[in-house]
């Protein structure tokens, strides 16, 4: 499968396949040439690197600034009518040439040695998705981004161990790298970076992350564009898990239905518990000055949490801007629990970088 061009990782010669890379972009053009020079500069034969820059319907000069990196190997796909980043990704990966693709967004900054990275990987035929990982930063280095980077961590410890028990469950959405041959169409509203890891996982691949792979992206400004991407990426989850359910069944799948059970559904539920815990301790009220208390705790901590997103202060608490962002999160999490039931679906949206 692989070609003949040899990379040398940990005194190992690796075979390097032809490359892919795949980037998602919407009217980008503050962000899109940074982009475009960021990729350029990957340490990656370019005989066998392919950039692709997916517009999916941009109506700024995104296109045009792409068009003139014609001449330096950069091919413009150009999807018109906004149909979405899924519904782009579905119409790109076949009209790509390389063995390995690899997916990006334009606003993530990819270190020199990521696709290397991620592609070292293939050469062990059970590996089906290699995912990386993003570093948030911000200009004002604000609770939020701190906040983001902590989420992150644990998000990175967990999927570290999933990896070398079987398969991680889903991917980070601005770097990851699959075998194209595994690529198979998905539904508009897919969360592609959890499906697809989910679809190549019911094939017998295995999905892995690698630490060294990663990129830089801006951490989203403001609480209230964080709170509305996680009630996006939610209903959008769930969805994907529930239309995945044969992975639940752990006669089946037994590690895998483990994993999703305790890395996705749990973290989802956990507002659940959170009301369950409210309304207990509001029926318990008058048994005790230990209720008492611990009732005033949770009055007296949501109040906060409402005062800090309704107003445009921010606490520089470490702690409380830690609680606050757990609080907001699974805030997030209940109102995705009711979009999804109810019904609704995210194919477009408009990134928060943009807004405003």
């Amino acid at each position: 499968m692989f070609g003949d061009k040899n990379y040398s990782s940990d005194n190992e010669l690796i075979n390097l396949p032809s490359v892919s890379l795949i980037i998602s972009a919407y009217n980008e053009e503050d962000i899109i040439e940074d982009k475009i020079h960021n990729s350029l500069a990957l340490e990656y034969p370019k005989d066998l690197l392919e950039i692709n820059i997916v517009s999916d319907g941009s109506t700024d000069r995104t296109n045009k600034i792409v068009d003139g990196y014609k001449n330096k190997g950069i091919r413009l796909l150009i999807y018109e009518g906004r149909i979405g980043k899924t519904s782009c990704l579905n119409k790109a990966v076949p009209e790509c040439k390389g063995e390995i693709v690899i997916f990006s967004d334009a606003n993530s900054m990819y270190d020199a040695k990521a696709a290397i990275e991620l592609v070292k990987h293939f050469q062990s035929k059970e590996i089906g998705l290699v995912t990386g990982r993003t570093k948030y930063f911000s200009d004002n280095n604000n609770v939020i981004t701190e906040s983001t980077n902590l989420y992150t961590k644990i998000e990175i410890l967990t999927k570290k161990f999933e990896s070398r028990f079987n398969s991680c469950i889903g991917a980070d959405g601005a770097i990851f790298a699959i075998r194209k041959e595994l690529y198979q169409p998905l539904s508009s509203y897919d969360i592609n970076d959890l499906v697809i890891p989910l679809n190549i996982i019911k094939k017998g691949f295995r999905v892995i992350l690698e630490e060294n792979a990663f990129c830089l992206e801006k951490a989203a400004s403001n609480d209230r564009a964080e709170f509305a991407r996680q009630v996006r990426i939610t209903s959008r989850t769930l969805r994907a898990l529930f239309n995945s359910k044969e992975l639940l069944n752990p006669f089946r799948f037994p590690i895998i239905s483990f994993e999703i059970i305790s890395h996705k559904f749990s973290k989802l539920l956990v507002p659940c518990f959170l009301a369950i815990l409210l309304a207990t301790n509001i029926i318990l009220f008058s048994n005790g000055i230990l209720y008492i208390l611990l009732l005033s705790s949770q009055i007296l901590l949501y109040s906060l949490v409402a005062y800090y997103f309704f107003s445009t202060k921010i606490s520089q608490n470490k702690i409380l801007s830690i609680t606050y962002s757990f609080v907001i999160v699974n805030i997030a999490y209940l109102i995705g629990w009711i979009k999804y039931l109810s019904g609704e679906s995210y194919s477009t949206w408009q990134p928060e970088r943009k807004q405003g």
